[in-house]
Protein backbone atom coordinates (compact mmCIF):
# COMPACT_ATOMS: atom_id res chain seq x y z
CA UNK A 1 0.00 0.00 0.00
CA UNK A 2 2.77 2.61 0.90
CA UNK A 3 4.50 1.86 -2.37
CA UNK A 4 1.05 2.68 -4.50
CA UNK A 5 1.09 5.91 -2.27
CA UNK A 6 4.54 6.75 -2.89
CA UNK A 7 3.75 6.10 -7.07
CA UNK A 8 0.76 8.44 -7.24
CA UNK A 9 2.47 11.11 -6.79
CA UNK A 10 5.12 10.56 -9.81
CA UNK A 11 2.11 9.31 -12.00
CA UNK A 12 0.25 12.81 -10.96
CA UNK A 13 3.56 14.73 -11.63
CA UNK A 14 4.32 13.01 -15.18
CA UNK A 15 0.67 13.79 -16.26
CA UNK A 16 0.65 17.11 -15.25
CA UNK A 17 4.07 17.79 -17.66
CA UNK A 18 2.59 16.01 -20.36
CA UNK A 19 -0.70 17.82 -20.36
CA UNK A 20 1.43 21.17 -20.40
CA UNK A 21 3.59 20.18 -23.31
CA UNK A 22 1.01 18.73 -25.52
CA UNK A 23 -1.23 22.61 -24.48
CA UNK A 24 2.61 23.84 -25.58
CA UNK A 25 3.01 22.44 -28.46
CA UNK A 26 -0.85 22.88 -29.51
CA UNK A 27 -0.38 26.78 -29.03
CA UNK A 28 3.17 27.16 -30.75
CA UNK A 29 1.93 25.08 -34.11
CA UNK A 30 -0.93 27.32 -34.54
CA UNK A 31 1.18 31.08 -33.74
CA UNK A 32 4.22 29.46 -36.24
CA UNK A 33 3.58 31.22 -39.29
CA UNK A 34 5.33 32.77 -42.15
CA UNK A 35 4.46 35.78 -43.94
CA UNK A 36 5.52 36.53 -47.86
CA UNK A 37 5.76 39.73 -49.43
CA UNK A 38 6.11 39.90 -53.63
CA UNK A 39 7.06 43.17 -55.55
CA UNK A 40 7.13 42.64 -59.48
CA UNK A 41 8.74 45.42 -61.84
CA UNK A 42 8.12 43.64 -65.22
CA UNK A 43 9.43 46.50 -68.07
CA UNK A 44 8.81 44.21 -70.67
CA UNK A 45 7.09 40.58 -71.39
CA UNK A 46 8.73 37.37 -71.78
CA UNK A 47 8.33 35.96 -75.20
CA UNK A 48 7.78 32.40 -75.96
CA UNK A 49 10.59 29.94 -74.67
CA UNK A 50 10.42 26.91 -77.42
CA UNK A 51 12.95 24.88 -74.99
CA UNK A 52 15.03 27.95 -74.78
CA UNK A 53 17.17 27.82 -71.69
CA UNK A 54 17.49 30.02 -68.76
CA UNK A 55 20.58 29.71 -65.92
CA UNK A 56 19.48 31.13 -62.08
CA UNK A 57 22.69 32.71 -60.68
CA UNK A 58 23.63 33.71 -57.00
CA UNK A 59 25.22 36.90 -56.11
CA UNK A 60 28.78 36.30 -54.65
CA UNK A 61 30.25 40.11 -54.17
CA UNK A 62 33.04 38.86 -52.14
CA UNK A 63 34.23 35.88 -50.17
CA UNK A 64 32.30 37.05 -47.23
CA UNK A 65 28.93 37.55 -49.37
CA UNK A 66 26.85 35.29 -51.30
CA UNK A 67 23.45 34.46 -52.01
CA UNK A 68 23.03 30.97 -49.95
CA UNK A 69 23.45 28.26 -52.66
CA UNK A 70 21.04 26.20 -51.04
CA UNK A 71 18.35 29.04 -52.44
CA UNK A 72 19.35 29.03 -55.85
CA UNK A 73 18.81 25.33 -55.81
CA UNK A 74 15.84 25.60 -54.55
CA UNK A 75 14.55 28.61 -56.85
CA UNK A 76 16.10 26.77 -60.06
CA UNK A 77 14.61 23.50 -59.21
CA UNK A 78 11.40 24.70 -58.75
CA UNK A 79 10.87 25.92 -61.91
CA UNK A 80 12.83 23.30 -63.63
CA UNK A 81 9.98 20.97 -62.03
CA UNK A 82 6.81 22.78 -63.01
CA UNK A 83 7.50 23.25 -67.01
CA UNK A 84 8.88 21.22 -69.88
CA UNK A 85 9.25 24.36 -72.65
CA UNK A 86 11.88 25.43 -70.39
CA UNK A 87 15.69 24.22 -69.78
CA UNK A 88 17.28 25.28 -66.41
CA UNK A 89 21.14 25.35 -66.48
CA UNK A 90 22.88 24.22 -63.81
CA UNK A 91 24.57 27.00 -62.20
CA UNK A 92 27.95 25.40 -61.68
CA UNK A 93 27.98 24.00 -65.31
CA UNK A 94 27.35 27.65 -66.17
CA UNK A 95 30.14 28.97 -64.39
CA UNK A 96 32.58 26.36 -64.87
CA UNK A 97 32.41 26.94 -68.86
CA UNK A 98 32.82 30.73 -68.52
CA UNK A 99 35.74 30.58 -65.93
CA UNK A 100 36.74 32.90 -64.87
CA UNK A 101 34.19 35.44 -65.74
CA UNK A 102 31.13 34.71 -63.77
CA UNK A 103 33.29 34.47 -60.38
CA UNK A 104 32.58 36.43 -57.08
CA UNK A 105 35.39 38.94 -58.33
CA UNK A 106 34.54 39.44 -61.98
CA UNK A 107 30.64 38.35 -62.57
CA UNK A 108 29.20 41.40 -64.17
CA UNK A 109 26.76 43.86 -62.14
CA UNK A 110 25.20 45.42 -64.68
CA UNK A 111 23.95 44.60 -68.15
CA UNK A 112 26.47 46.95 -69.84
CA UNK A 113 28.88 45.01 -68.32
CA UNK A 114 28.19 41.87 -69.66
CA UNK A 115 28.07 43.72 -72.94
CA UNK A 116 31.91 44.94 -72.51
CA UNK A 117 32.48 40.65 -71.39
CA UNK A 118 30.78 39.63 -74.91
CA UNK A 119 33.82 41.29 -76.26
CA UNK A 120 36.31 38.41 -75.26
CA UNK A 121 36.87 35.58 -77.10
CA UNK A 122 34.88 32.77 -77.02
CA UNK A 123 32.02 34.08 -74.68
CA UNK A 124 29.28 34.82 -76.22
CA UNK A 125 29.58 31.49 -78.39
CA UNK A 126 29.86 29.52 -75.17
CA UNK A 127 26.33 31.27 -73.66
CA UNK A 128 24.87 30.90 -77.36
CA UNK A 129 25.95 27.16 -77.31
CA UNK A 130 23.88 26.75 -74.54
CA UNK A 131 21.24 28.38 -76.00
CA UNK A 132 20.67 30.83 -73.31
CA UNK A 133 18.17 33.43 -73.30
CA UNK A 134 17.55 34.49 -69.75
CA UNK A 135 20.45 34.90 -66.89
CA UNK A 136 18.50 35.55 -63.83
CA UNK A 137 20.68 36.87 -60.89
CA UNK A 138 19.65 35.98 -57.17
CA UNK A 139 20.52 38.49 -54.39
CA UNK A 140 19.51 38.50 -50.81
CA UNK A 141 19.93 36.36 -47.92
CA UNK A 142 17.65 35.03 -44.79
CA UNK A 143 18.59 36.55 -41.32
CA UNK A 144 18.10 35.31 -37.92
CA UNK A 145 17.18 37.98 -35.05
CA UNK A 146 15.21 38.51 -31.65
CA UNK A 147 16.57 35.90 -29.85
CA UNK A 148 14.50 34.94 -26.61
CA UNK A 149 14.90 32.38 -24.22
CA UNK A 150 17.07 28.99 -23.52
CA UNK A 151 16.86 25.65 -23.21
CA UNK A 152 19.35 23.85 -20.61
CA UNK A 153 20.09 19.99 -20.32
CA UNK A 154 21.50 17.85 -18.05
CA UNK A 155 22.28 14.29 -17.29
CA UNK A 156 21.82 12.64 -14.11
CA UNK A 157 22.05 9.05 -12.87
CA UNK A 158 19.67 6.72 -14.64
CA UNK A 159 17.99 9.96 -16.84
CA UNK A 160 18.36 13.23 -18.63
CA UNK A 161 16.34 15.79 -20.13
CA UNK A 162 16.07 19.48 -21.16
CA UNK A 163 13.84 22.01 -20.53
CA UNK A 164 13.08 25.53 -21.15
CA UNK A 165 11.73 27.51 -24.04
CA UNK A 166 13.52 29.65 -27.12
CA UNK A 167 11.76 31.51 -29.94
CA UNK A 168 14.11 33.42 -32.93
CA UNK A 169 12.04 35.13 -35.90
CA UNK A 170 13.99 34.75 -39.45
CA UNK A 171 13.36 37.08 -42.02
CA UNK A 172 14.17 36.17 -46.01
CA UNK A 173 14.73 39.08 -48.37
CA UNK A 174 15.71 38.50 -52.24
CA UNK A 175 15.56 40.14 -55.16
CA UNK A 176 15.79 38.49 -58.44
CA UNK A 177 17.03 40.43 -61.63
CA UNK A 178 16.15 39.04 -64.98
CA UNK A 179 18.21 39.74 -67.84
CA UNK A 180 17.78 39.04 -71.48
CA UNK A 181 20.45 37.56 -73.67
CA UNK A 182 19.19 38.23 -77.10
CA UNK A 183 18.48 41.85 -76.38
CA UNK A 184 20.67 42.15 -73.61
CA UNK A 185 18.54 44.36 -71.92
CA UNK A 186 17.39 44.12 -68.02
CA UNK A 187 13.72 43.11 -68.40
CA UNK A 188 12.62 42.67 -64.85
CA UNK A 189 12.72 42.78 -61.03
CA UNK A 190 10.54 40.25 -58.30
CA UNK A 191 11.60 40.35 -54.70
CA UNK A 192 10.51 38.60 -52.06
CA UNK A 193 10.43 39.34 -48.41
CA UNK A 194 9.50 36.84 -46.15
CA UNK A 195 8.70 36.46 -42.01
CA UNK A 196 8.50 34.01 -39.61
CA UNK A 197 9.03 33.48 -35.72
CA UNK A 198 10.27 29.82 -34.39
CA UNK A 199 9.78 28.13 -31.21
CA UNK A 200 11.86 25.26 -29.27
CA UNK A 201 9.96 24.45 -26.75
CA UNK A 202 11.63 21.44 -24.01
CA UNK A 203 10.12 19.39 -21.31
CA UNK A 204 12.55 16.32 -21.45
CA UNK A 205 12.91 16.11 -25.37
CA UNK A 206 13.89 19.62 -27.12
CA UNK A 207 10.89 20.05 -29.90
CA UNK A 208 11.91 22.60 -32.58
CA UNK A 209 8.77 23.85 -34.38
CA UNK A 210 10.74 25.82 -37.45
CA UNK A 211 8.93 28.69 -39.65
CA UNK A 212 9.63 27.89 -43.16
CA UNK A 213 11.06 30.97 -44.54
CA UNK A 214 13.24 30.27 -46.75
CA UNK A 215 11.84 27.85 -48.36
CA UNK A 216 8.47 30.03 -48.60
CA UNK A 217 10.36 32.79 -50.54
CA UNK A 218 11.74 30.36 -52.77
CA UNK A 219 8.35 29.00 -53.94
CA UNK A 220 7.07 32.58 -53.84
CA UNK A 221 9.90 34.27 -56.04
CA UNK A 222 10.06 30.67 -58.13
CA UNK A 223 6.21 31.03 -58.92
CA UNK A 224 6.66 34.73 -59.76
CA UNK A 225 9.53 34.09 -62.49
CA UNK A 226 7.18 31.19 -63.76
CA UNK A 227 4.55 33.28 -64.29
CA UNK A 228 7.12 35.88 -66.04
CA UNK A 229 9.07 32.81 -68.49
CA UNK A 230 6.12 31.20 -69.12
CA UNK A 231 2.57 33.53 -69.14
CA UNK A 232 0.07 30.87 -70.67
CA UNK A 233 0.38 28.18 -68.15
CA UNK A 234 -0.10 30.51 -65.45
CA UNK A 235 -2.95 32.27 -66.69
Amino acid sequence: MARATKDAPDRDQAMKIKIWLSLLVSMVLLSACVSSTIDEMIFQPSTKMDGRSIVVLGRRHSSDYETEPAFVRCVAKHIASRVNNITVINESRFVDKLYPWFEARTAPLRIGSLENLLRKPNIKQTIVGMDTKYIIWLDGSTETSNKIGSVACSIGIGAAGCFGFGSWKSDANYEATIWNFDELDQVGKISTSTTGQSYMPAVIVPIPIIAPVQNSACEGLANQLLKFLNPKNND
